[in-house]
């Protein structure tokens, strides 16, 4: 079935067939928990499926499992891991449109975006692909009687906490780059987007991954998540949340001094100057935070905008952000839906507490539905002007489409209000000086900066956080390094 029958099958139904039960452990299905939860379709507020709430039992075969296969797969070629992840890759595509409608129906966002997810993941594991064989040392010089050389080793058994916001490229980013480097996977996806991840593992088998060598257990994250994260079989730990959980997760992992990788969010500027073009400016930060309605950690939730372009721009934006068509997913609009009821709660409150403030909120400000059934869970794309550094509209992780807009008249002003939050995951510069482009983006204190075209890059480059967005970095070929442990062998040349 094409995705247009795929999508048209579900809309009229409610269901899609052939959905996953039980976990993904040793290369099968297990058969059904008796313990399950429901799974939501956002943009109708409805149930459409249910899967199985794993016990540590669950999560301890599957470490289980994953200890055993990494053991031969650490000792496979470079050129069988290559050709194995290529596969993957073709494989993916050739589901692309089953994975893409999955996608939609766990996470609430457009068709559109879900694909772009799944061929993204595709590509994850083809780049990777060309890693696997790449991994070399070097060779140290320390004068004629010594020989000196590094090697690249699997660290082992990895977790990986997949976040409900993008449940199939942070899958595919963590996972590939373990398997290139020889590692095991047992991954635990977000309660509220369990399908996609149990799916891609089957793929993986499919593609001819190893039995055992990544395992998918669903459920809580105090039950099964908790476990991942205390087991010392775990060799490498990386998490996609909130601070909050991240430090958890971080304090639940350091008896056992796990190796760890987490990504913890933002609150990530715009940061716009005079000589911008005004429409660019609008552009960018239009799709910086309304793309995947704002549940983004890199999301370009502040507008840093120069005093002599804040009336031009936020009418551009405005009028845009206004006339922005929300609805389900699989129906492509322009926005989809919040992922659950209880984070459209939570952006809520804070659009309620800026409100009670006294906040200049130029458009939207309220949970909406989709205008074609008046079912599901939406957020009006929002702009919030003129808000000071202490706001916390500024300096809270709304996750959600809702836009806070500072002013600025000097270079050292928009770099103070632009380093002036916890976070430091993203940031974008807008301008015609270069000179000023690259002075700005040495003093911003952020992980990665793009200039005058926010979603500039891609996943051959690093991403990761500074400050409270996290440490480590994942994508591009720094991606590696946390599932890899460098040995030194230094050999006498003594007779």
């Amino acid at each position: 079935m094409t995705v247009q029958d795929l999508a048209a099958n579900y809309l009229s139904t409610g269901r899609i067939d052939g959905l996953p039960d039980g976990h993904f452990i040793g290369g099968r299905f297990t058969s059904a928990s008796d313990r399950k939860m429901e799974s939501f379709d956002p943009a109708r507020a409805e149930a459409f499926a249910e899967f199985s709430l794993g016990t540590e039992a669950d999560m301890d075969a599957a470490i289980e499992a994953a200890e055993k296969a990494a053991k031969d797969w650490a000792r496979a070629l470079p050129s069988e891991r290559c050709r194995i992840l290529n596969d993957v890759a073709r494989v993916f595509r050739e589901n692309a449109d089953r994975l893409a409608v999955l996608e939609v129906l766990d996470s609430g966002k457009t068709l559109a975006e879900a694909q772009g997810d799944v061929q993204s993941s595709a590509r994850l594991f083809e780049y990777y692909a060309g890693a696997a064989d790449k991994l070399d040392g070097r060779s140290v010089n320390l004068g004629p009687d010594l020989t000196a050389f590094t090697v690249r080793e699997p660290v082992g058994v990895t977790g990986h906490i997949i976040p409900w916001n993008y449940p199939t490229s942070t899958f595919a980013r963590g996972v590939a780059p373990a398997l290139a480097a020889g590692c095991s996977v047992v991954a635990k996806p977000a309660e509220t987007t369990p399908f996609t991840a149990l799916v891609m593992a089957e793929l993986l088998s499919e593609a001819g991954v190893p039995d055992g060598l990544v395992n998918v257990v669903t459920g809580l994250g105090s039950d099964v998540g908790a476990k991942l994260a205390r087991d010392p079989r775990i060799k490498q730990l990386t998490f996609t949340g909130s601070v909050t959980t991240g430090v958890n997760v971080a304090q639940t992992a350091a008896p056992n001094v796990t190796r760890l990788t987490l990504e913890l969010g933002g609150k990530s500027p715009l940061v716009a100057f005079e000589d911008a073009d005004p429409d660019k400016v609008a552009d960018g930060a239009y799709w910086a935070i309304f793309s995947n309605s704002g549940q983004i950690c890199s999301a370009g939730s502040r507008l840093i905008l120069h005093k002599s372009l804040r009336d031009e721009v936020l009418a551009i934006l405005t009028e845009r952000a206004s006339n922005l068509k929300v609805g389900h997913g699989l129906k492509n609009p322009d926005m989809g839906a919040i992922n659950s009821d209880l984070h459209l709660g939570r952006i809520k409150a804070h659009v309620d507490a800026a409100k009670a403030r006294g906040a200049n909120i130029l458009t939207g400000g309220d949970v909406t539905t989709d205008p074609d059934t008046g079912k599901g869970w939406f957020f009006q794309p929002t702009v919030i002007a003129d808000l000071r550094a202490n706001d916390p509209a500024v300096q809270d992780e709304i996750f959600g489409p809702v836009l806070s807009v500072q002013n600025f008249e000097t270079e050292d002003e928009a770099v103070e209000l632009a380093n002036g939050t916890e976070f430091g995951l993203m940031a974008s510069v807008y301008t015609r000086d270069t000179g000023r482009a690259m002075r700005v983006a040495h003093a911003l204190d952020s992980g990665q900066v793009s200039v005058n075209d926010y979603w500039a890059g891609g996943l051959e480059l690093p991403f990761g956080g500074n400050k409270k967005s996290g440490y480590g970095r994942e994508k591009g070929w720094e991606g590696l390094d946390a599932y890899t442990k460098v040995k030194a062998i230094t050999i006498s040349n003594a007779s």
